[in-house]
């Protein structure tokens, strides 16, 4: 059942459940999707959260239970549009040493070797559920459960921009400098965010993303490639079922 809120004279927010499931972040992301389909003139944006997704709109040009009718009416419709072909982005990552501070110790604490946290991190693809706590940030979920550990219990005041780290059931990258306290098991040459792209953000809610080892020979070749405007991250299709 969905639940509607008032945010302001402007945003609508449709709240789908209160657990981070992903049946209830497709229903998100497909009544985002309908609804920017419609090309509507009093639509300005949509924001899509684990379980909720953000309406703006000009309230000039339609009313507050106006938009709600046209949420409603959408009922079915935003069940069953969900897109067979999902797009995957693949980021390179240089895991551990240096760069994967936590790598160690999460090796220790789930029994395993370091090659078998990275072959785990790297064997499924995630889907991005939301940017968010950063600009660029992604929420990426269906982490491996053998690999679900909780946040350090002191974060760190500073953790480099391109660290790949993990907690809980979820996994993300880090698109700039900042506090964090999630666990570090590796880095990413790639830029996440800049403003000065015509998309700021390289990820996007509703893709999907698949880390993959990098070596430090590589690494140093996509910096090198990347410096020289000459490298943009692999992406694919992927057949997703949503049954």
């Amino acid at each position: 059942m969905r639940h509607y809120f008032d945010a302001g004279e402007s945003h609508l927010i449709v709240e789908f459940g209160d657990t981070i499931d992903p049946s209830i972040n497709r229903e998100v992301h497909a009544l985002g999707k309908a609804l920017q389909n419609l090309g509507a003139p009093w639509l300005r944006e949509v924001l899509p959260t684990y379980r909720s997704l953000m309406i703006s709109y000009c309230p000039l040009s339609i009313t507050r239970s106006e938009l709600r009718e046209v949420c409603e009416s959408m009922g079915t419709l935003s069940l069953s549009c969900s897109i067979e072909s999902q797009e995957v982005v693949e980021i390179p990552v240089l895991y551990g040493g240096e760069w994967g501070l936590d790598m160690l110790e999460v090796a220790k604490e789930t029994a395993m070797s370091v090659d078998e946290v990275i072959l785990l991190h790297t064997s499924r693809p995630y889907p991005v559920y939301m940017i968010g706590f950063l600009p660029g940030y992604p929420y990426l979920g269906g982490l491996d459960p053998r690999l679900s550990l909780p946040r350090l219990k002191v974060p760190r005041t500073k953790v480099p921009a391109g660290s790949v780290a993990i907690a809980m059931q979820q996994t993300g990258v880090y698109p700039l400098a900042s506090p964090g306290g999630w666990r570090i098991i590796g880095h990413t040459p790639l830029c996440l965010f800049d403003p000065h792209r015509s998309q700021p953000s390289l990820l996007r809610a509703g893709q999907w993303v698949r880390f993959r080892s990098v070596s430090l020979s590589e690494y140093h070749t996509i910096v090198a490639l990347l410096r020289a405007g000459q490298f943009s991250p692999h992406t694919e299709l992927m057949e997703v079922s949503h049954g």
